[in-house]
C-alpha cells in the first residue's frame, strides 16, 4: 500500500539546486535506503519528509497516505482504515499533500513521524538516560511506561547506563538514546539520516542491530539516509543512489551499491616520502583513573611511541583501545598519570607535561587537532570559521584565497568552494561540516595535525579526496600527522606506519601492512572494508 508519496520535488538554496524533480514511493512497512556522497540531497529530502522549517520544497508535493480520525485528528498508516480509533471514531483513509496541508493535520502528521538526525543528540542534559526515555512515551500509564523505556534501552544496549545523567554519557551512547527516545514516540514513519556515520564501530554496530529489530522487525516504515554501503543492504528493501539531487539509478539494493561503488575512485599512489628525524617521542606514558562502575581503569598504560617528522601515522584500536585518551595526551588537553611526553619545535624538545608558556604553552600554536565530536561556529559561515572564528587575522582578499585553497585541499572542486564560503553550517550537510572542521585545522599550517576518526562522516569519495589532500599537505607544507581511527582501509590508503592499541597498550607497529597481519577476527571484521556498518 502506498504511504509516501515524492512527486516531482525541486528545492533550491541560495540559487543553487539540491534535489531536482524527484519522484519516489514509499510503500507502507517497507525501508527505502537513500545512497549519495556528501552534499548529494540525502539530508534535504529528510528533513523535508519531516516537515522541518525552511525545507518547504519549491515545486512538488510530499503526498501522506494516511488514515485520520476527523474527531481527534489521531494519525495512523493507510492500512489502518475503517477501524476504530481510541476516541470511539472511525479512522478515514486521507490523501494529504502535506506541505499544503491544514496546519492541524501537518502538526498530526508530524507528531507521528521519528527523526534521528547525524551528530545532533536532543536528550535533556540534566536528567537521567530513563528519565529521557519516559519523556518521549504517551498514551500509557506508569508502570507500563517504565517497562516499555526499559525494553527500549534493552534493544538500544543502554540498560547499564539507565540511572546516568545524559550528560555524562559519550557521544555514541547519547545516540543510542535519542534511538531509544524517537523508538518511545511509537512512530508511523522513522526517518534516519546517517545513524551510523560518526560512531566507532562497537556502536555502530548497536544502533545497527537496534534498527534491524526495533524498525525492520517490527514492520515500520523507514527512510534511512547512509553513504555506506552495508548499510544500504542489510536494513533497505529498495534503495535510490542520489547524486546532486538527482536519481542516478533505484531499485535492488546490492545493484543499486556495486553501480554506486563503481564509481567510488582509488586514492593516487605517490612516491615514498623521506621523513625527518622524531618530532615526537612518548615514553612509558600512562593514565589511570579511577571509575566507580569499574574500578581503576587503565586508558594509556605504558605506551612508547615515535614518529618522525613529515610521517603519517595511525593508531588503530576498537572503542575503549585508548586511542583518543592517547590523542589528548600529546595535545595536553589530559595530564599523564606518568611517564614522559616530547615534542620537537625547532631544535628544542618541549616537556608537554609541563604546563605554562614555557612548556606545552610554547607548542601548542604549531599543533593541530579535529576532535571526533568536532564543532563548527553556528553564527559565523564558512569563511568566518576559517578565518576570523579562530583568530586568524588575514586582509579579506587574502584570507578569501586562503580559505578556497584550503577547501580544495580536502577535497571540494574550486566552484563549489566559491559557493559554500558564504553558507551556514547547517546549510551544509553531515559530510560538508566534517571537511570544513578538517579545513579549520589546517588553514593554520600547524607542525603536527592530530587527527581523530577524521572519516566518521565522510562518503567513500570523499575519503579518498582527503586521502589525498593529507598526503598534499604532508609534502607542500612539511606536516606530520598522527591519526586516529578504527577505520583500517584508511589507514593502509594513507599511513606510512601505524600502531595497533587493545587494552591502553600498543601491541604491534610497523607498516599498515604488517599491523592488518596482528588484528583479532572481530576486528578485521569491524575494521575492513566489506564489513563494515
Amino acid at each position: 500500500m502506498s504511504f509516501i508519496e515524492i512527486k516531482n520535488i525541486t528545492k533550491t538554496f541560495n540559487g543553487v539546486e539540491v534535489l531536482k524533480d524527484l519522484n519516489i514511493n514509499v510503500e507502507e512497512g517497507t525501508i527505502l535506503g537513500i545512497l549519495g556522497k556528501s552534499g548529494s540531497g540525502k539530508s534535504v529530502l529528510i528533513n523535508m519528509l519531516r516537515g522541518m522549517k525552511d525545507y518547504k520544497p519549491d515545486e512538488g508535493q510530499i503526498i501522506y497516505n494516511i488514515a485520520l480520525c476527523p474527531e481527534c485528528l489521531a494519525v495512523e498508516p493507510p492500512s489502518m482504515a475503517s477501524t476504530t480509533c481510541k476516541c470511539g471514531s472511525q479512522f478515514e483513509s486521507r490523501e494529504v499533500d502535506f506541505w499544503s496541508a491544514d496546519r492541524y493535520v501537518f502538526a498530526a502528521i508530524r507528531r507521528r513521524i521519528s527523526i534521528m538526525l547525524q551528530r545532533t543528540f536532543a536528550l535533556y542534559e540534566d536528567e537521567t538516560v530513563i528519565d529521557n526515555v519516559l519523556k518521549s512515551i504517551q498514551g500509557h500509564d506508569s508502570e507500563e511506561s517504565t517497562y516499555m523505556a526499559i525494553d527500549l534501552l534493552d534493544l538500544a544496549q543502554m540498560t547499564h547506563r539507565i540511572t546516568h545523567i545524559a550528560r555524562d554519557l559519550s557521544g555514541g551512547e547519547k545516540q543510542r538514546v535519542v534511538l531509544a527516545r524517537q523508538l518511545a514516540k511509537e512512530p508511523m514513519v522513522f526517518l534516519a539520516d546517517e545513524p551510523t556515520g560518526t560512531l566507532d564501530p562497537t556502536t555502530a554496530e548497536f544502533i545497527h542491530q537496534a534498527l534491524i529489530q526495533g524498525i525492520k522487525g517490527q514492520g515500520l516504515s523507514m527512510v534511512i539516509t547512509s553513504h555506506w554501503p552495508e548499510v544500504m543492504r542489510d536494513l533497505s528493501d529498495e534503495v535510490i543512489w542520489l547524486d546532486n539531487g538527482e536519481i542516478i539509478q533505484k531499485g535492488d539494493p546490492e545493484k543499486v551499491v556495486e553501480s554506486f561503488m563503481e564509481h567510488v575512485p582509488r586514492p593516487k599512489i605517490s612516491e615514498e616520502f623521506k621523513t625527518g628525524g622524531p618530532i615526537i617521542e612518548l615514553q612509558d606514558v600512562k593514565k589511570h583513573y579511577y571509575s566507580i562502575d569499574r574500578g581503576v581503569v587503565k586508558a594509556v598504560d605504558g605506551v612508547n611511541l615515535s614518529v618522525d617528522e613529515g610521517e603519517i601515522y595511525g593508531v588503530v584500536g576498537l572503542s575503549g583501545a585508548g586511542k583518543t585518551t592517547l590523542s589528548r595526551l600529546l595535545y595536553g588537553l589530559t595530564d599523564p598519570s606518568s611517564g614522559k611526553i616530547n615534542v620537537k619545535l625547532g631544535d628544542q624538545w618541549i616537556d608537554m607535561t609541563e604546563k605554562g608558556p614555557f612548556g606545552r604553552g610554547r607548542v601548542k600554536p604549531y599543533l593541530g587537532i579535529l576532535h571526533q565530536e568536532y564543532s563548527l561556529y553556528p553564527h559565523r559561515n564558512v569563511l568566518g570559521n576559517l578565518t576570523e572564528a579562530i583568530s586568524l587575522e588575514l586582509p579579506a582578499e587574502f584570507a578569501q584565497i586562503k580559505a578556497l585553497y584550503v577547501l580544495n585541499a580536502v577535497g571540494f572542486n574550486e566552484n563549489y568552494a566559491e559557493k559554500i564560503l558564504h553558507k551556514y553550517h547547517d546549510e551544509l550537510s553531515g559530510g560538508e561540516r566534517h571537511r570544513v572542521a578538517l579545513a579549520q585545522v589546517l588553514i593554520k599550517e600547524p607542525n603536527v595535525v592530530i587527527l581523530d576518526e577524521p572519516t566518521g562522516t565522510m562518503d567513500p569519495i570523499t575519503r579518498v579526496q582527503v586521502t589525498d589532500s593529507i598526503r598534499k599537505a604532508r609534502e607542500e607544507l612539511n606536516q606530520t600527522f598522527l591519526i586516529i581511527s578504527h577505520d583500517m582501509d584508511f589507514v593502509l590508503d594513507v599511513c606510512d606506519r601505524a600502531s595497533i592499541m587493545r587494552g591502553g597498550k600498543i601491541l604491534k607497529t610497523g607498516l599498515p601492512t604488517e599491523v592488518v597481519d596482528e588484528l583479532t577476527s572481530s576486528e578485521k571484521n569491524k575494521m575492513l572494508s566489506g564489513n563494515k556498518i
